[in-house]
């Protein structure tokens, strides 16, 4: 396989090597979304069989969620501190021992302390993966292996309801946890053979304040957005500001600060991480307002839901490796524009669905989505790594994450805002037109997400990588 074939030049690791990380970096970023993803559907019974309110159970979810987007900027440039090496290493652990925790839960508070745990390891997972890549795979071949881990991402979104509809089934909700234990320890044991220790900058010492800042940005802007039809939100709003505020003079003044301004020096990264956020709120408000279409007006049960959902994520399956491919021979920003404007077609081609749509309606409209979705991420990905220096790629890979975990956040919580907003009158109805709404919103920030696309193409001109 070409993926861990040597050819005289090339950079990274040797292919075997090469293949002993992306098995075990693989592994563990599957894990870290699928449990990001499968606790959804399980939200019901578990809050029964904790003996809890459902306003305490969404917190089994979000606790992660919020964990995850508040840290991956912390653990990006730890791994600058330390190395890719000790942050993977320390951050499987953690989420391998945090997920036996959460399946011994004994209730519903030692459960939300736990995915708080399994979240800072899922950070510490994700926010060097990409990184990781880049330095294991030579620059030929980085467009095609970010496909491969946009594939794999897409394919666990897609099994997770399915899978975790089966355990919750036949063997109850703890089973979702205990799942990542044993393939835990395995990508462990993999990673601590394969990854090299690498060099660590141990004489820069750590930004606190702006790690301090950065985590207090993130989570009062997803609170701000969660609550801002409530009397506390503008609260939250203002916190987010005060520390948005606070974290930039870091950046400017800190002699080593927590992301470093360099890394947005080149235009063509930071329009491609804003792109990156902007299609990631687009998807997220798509996600989450469709179950709400299917499920409370069209009438399919949770199951057909998830079936229904089934197309967009094999859209991204399809696209992403050949998206992959051509952004080693050809722009990386052109192929992405491509799959946003596909992207926002197919959420245009949604809201127009009719009042009882065909299975096949559906399907070929989320289809379109997918595919649109896949041409856009590894590209550009892809154009993000590759317009930073190896040495900050750490940096880079923590800005790829943080755009979108904070993207899906902002989706969903727009769309919890627009329900409440529209929760008067008669449900369905009301449901109808907040549904209605989020997805005409994620037309338009899908849309935005175009228009800075498009800005990356008048640019300087995209050169192939030397190899």
């Amino acid at each position: 396989m070409e993926l861990f074939t040597d050819r005289q030049g090339d950079d990274g690791l040797p292919g075997r090597q090469r293949a002993a990380v992306m098995a075990a970096l693989m592994t563990a970023t599957v894990m870290v979304v699928f449990d990001g993803t499968v606790i959804n559907i399980a939200l019901p019974k578990m809050s029964g069989a904790l003996q809890v309110p459902a306003a305490v159970a969404v917190w089994f979810a979000n606790a992660y969620l919020l964990s995850v987007a508040m840290t991956l900027a912390i653990f990006a440039a730890l791994s600058r501190r330390l190395g890719f090496r000790r942050v993977f290493l320390s951050g499987l652990a953690l989420f391998t021992l945090a997920s036996a925790g959460c399946a011994l839960a004994p209730n519903a508070y030692a459960l939300i302390a736990m995915r708080v745990l399994q979240g800072l390891g899922g950070a510490a997972v994700v926010s060097i993966g990409p990184a990781i890549l880049r330095s294991a795979f030579p620059s030929r071949l980085l467009g095609r292996i970010l496909g491969l881990n946009a594939l794999l991402i897409a394919a666990s979104t897609a099994i997770a309801p399915i899978v975790g509809g089966t355990l919750l089934d036949a063997w109850g909700w703890r089973w979702l946890f205990a799942l990542n234990i044993v393939p835990g320890a395995m990508a462990l044991a993999i990673a601590m053979r394969a990854i090299p220790a690498g060099p660590a900058a141990a004489r820069e010492t750590f930004d606190t304040l702006g790690a301090v800042l950065s985590a207090a940005l993130v989570g009062a802007l997803v609170m701000a957005a969660t609550h801002a039809a409530m009397p506390g939100g503008r609260w939250y709003a203002l916190a987010a500001l005060l520390a948005g505020a606070g974290f930039i003079w870091r950046m400017r003044r800190a002699s080593q600060p927590l992301l470093p301004p360099v890394i947005f020096a080149s235009a063509r990264f930071s329009l491609a991480a804003l792109t990156s956020m902007a299609s990631f709120v687009g998807q997220g408000m798509t996600f989450v307002a469709l179950p709400f279409l299917f499920q409370n007006i069209y009438g399919y049960s949770a199951f057909e839901t998830a079936l229904l959902f089934t197309p967009w994520p094999v859209g991204i399956v399809l696209a992403a490796p050949h998206a992959g491919r051509l952004a080693d021979r050809y722009s990386p920003a052109l192929i992405s524009t491509v799959g946003l404007f596909l992207l926002t077609a197919g959420l245009v081609s949604l809201a127009f669905l009719p009042e009882q749509p065909e299975v096949w309606q559906i399907g070929m409209r989320c289809l379109l989505c997918g595919i649109g979705f896949g041409c856009f991420q590894s590209p550009n990905n892809r154009e993000m790594l590759s317009n930073v220096s190896r040495e900050n790629s750490g940096y880079a890979s923590g800005v790829l994450a943080i755009m979108r975990t904070l993207g899906q956040c902002l989706g969903t919580a727009l769309v919890g805002l627009l329900l409440a907003v529209y929760a008067r009158g008669d449900a369905i109805v009301h449901e109808r037109q907040a549904v209605q709404t989020s997805l005409w919103i994620a037309v338009a920030v899908t849309a935005l997400a175009v228009g800075l696309s498009l800005s990356r193409l008048r640019g300087a001109p995209y050169r192939l990588p030397q190899s």
